[in-house]
């Protein structure tokens, strides 16, 4: 069992930046591969970015050049980083992993909150 808590979450204004924190314990490896997904009031939850046990990483279009995830094998942390944050950025942000690349994430954390005001 892999245990996630994120943390890092809170209110900024537009424009503004944030890092999220996933700290995993318990049966922690270096070889999962992790995601940070977000869900919003009324939508579906998606993966906002991904890397692989390897380092290599993966966005969605929206956050881009805005959004860098980063990992700490030596801490068993997870990182979000989040600069020039827009208010359709808003939602409930989950730390995620998973054991094989093309499998489903199997571990999830508990989520944080990330509100930004316009």
């Amino acid at each position: 069992q892999v245990q996630l808590v994120e943390s890092g979450g809170g209110l900024v204004q537009a424009g503004g930046s944030l890092r999220l924190s996933c700290a995993a314990s318990g049966r922690t490896s270096s070889s999962y591969h992790m995601g940070w997904f977000r869900q919003a009031p009324g939508k579906q939850r998606e993966l906002v970015a991904a890397i692989t046990s390897g380092g290599r990483t993966d966005y969605r279009d929206s956050v881009k050049g805005r959004f860098t995830i980063s990992r700490d094998n030596a801490k068993n942390t997870v990182y979000l980083q989040m600069n020039s944050l827009k208010p359709e950025d808003t939602a409930v942000y989950y730390c995620a992993g998973k054991g094989t690349y093309l499998g489903t994430y199997d571990y999830w954390g508990q989520g944080t909150q990330v509100t930004v005001s316009s």
